[in-house]
């Protein structure tokens, strides 16, 4: 029978059409319902760090020993951005140089193995690597990394010491931090590595180009996009990491640059886990306003990272 000799008799041949047609309007509610209930909890949290760390933001000096909020929470936000900052430059790079080799170098059997240990790292939760920073790494930059740097680079602010004996230093926070980020970075550029299309690298290649200059000329731009997003996304995730921070890093209320010393700023999200069970009244107030700051700095990251990944992709495009 042809499409010509349908007539409306034939129930099987319009069924599927009109289960097609309610499949698209369940799942296109489910999708909507799905991002309204993200925008309703984003503003959720929104309102109340606004409602509950009110109070504390603009309450009376006085309250707290005559220092302002703003003198409270700038070294927090110093030391949140520049050990995520840090940990985003250790990171990124090495990210992008595992997915490289994973998707163009390595062998199939390889890259499969080392695909699953990187995807494996990132399910280690944040208090083991606390753990194996505090009691391992820490130790091991104290006695072999910290002098060496102290004695051939305290002409460097970075690097001026004195050295912290125990090892719980910014630097050693950055570099678990950096680990903790490592394998969110790496899958996503993995991920947009792989779609590259097969014919922009056979053309390169057979231009001439060797495997390097294929990478750069045809895999790296295109791949642009979806690396700043996996960025930003460790970025995110270093900003908002509590527990490795607050059992490596030895925090002090200071602004400093110094990697290696026992002065150290400390984060937002350490500071609220350590703080927050002893504290009180007013001082939970302010613990939730520093909360409020992290939030919207979490989410002007977030904007500028999709500004520049939506440059990134039309570039690539283009």
């Amino acid at each position: 029978m042809t499409l010509l000799d349908t007539t409306p008799n034939d129930v099987g041949a319009t069924a599927p059409a009109a289960v097609g047609k309610l499949g698209d309007r369940v799942f296109s509610g489910l999708a909507k319902g799905a991002g309204i209930l993200i925008l309703v909890t984003l503003a959720g949290v929104a309102l109340f760090l606004a409602s509950e760390g009110w109070s504390g933001i603009f309450s009376d000096p006085a309250e707290f020993g005559d220092e302002g909020f703003l003198e409270y929470v700038g070294p927090l936000v110093f030391g949140t951005l520049f050990a995520s900052a840090l940990a985003l430059l250790l990171a990124a790079p090495l990210a992008v140089a595992v997915a490289l080799f994973i998707t163009h170098y390595a062998p199939p059997r390889l890259a499969q193995t080392l695909g699953y240990f990187v995807d494996l790292l990132a399910a280690i939760p944040s208090v083991v690597f606390g753990l194996w920073g505090i009691a391992t790494f820490a130790p091991l930059m104290a006695g072999e990394v910290y002098p060496f740097l102290h004695e051939h680079f305290s002409f460097i602010p970075l690097f001026a010491g004195p050295v912290v004996p125990s090892g719980r230093s910014m630097l050693t926070a950055a570099i678990v931090l950096a680990v903790m980020i490592l394998p969110i970075i790496t899958a996503i550029s993995r991920e947009v590595f792989r779609q590259t299309p097969r014919l922009h690298e056979e053309a390169s290649l057979a231009l001439g180009a060797t495997r390097w200059e294929m990478i750069r000329q045809a895999v790296l731009p295109y791949g642009r996009s979806g690396v700043i997003s996996g960025a930003m996304l460790g970025l995110g995730r270093a900003l908002g990491e509590t527990m490795a921070v607050a059992m490596i890093l030895s925090p002090a209320d200071i602004f400093s640059v110094n990697l290696i010393s026992s002065q150290n700023p400390n984060t937002i999200a350490a500071n609220i886990a350590l703080r927050f069970p002893d504290s009180s009244g007013l001082e939970v107030n302010r613990l939730i306003g520093t909360g409020l700051v992290l939030f919207l700095i979490t989410f002007v990251v977030n904007s500028v990272a999709r500004r520049i990944a939506r440059a990134g992709f039309d570039g690539a495009a283009g």
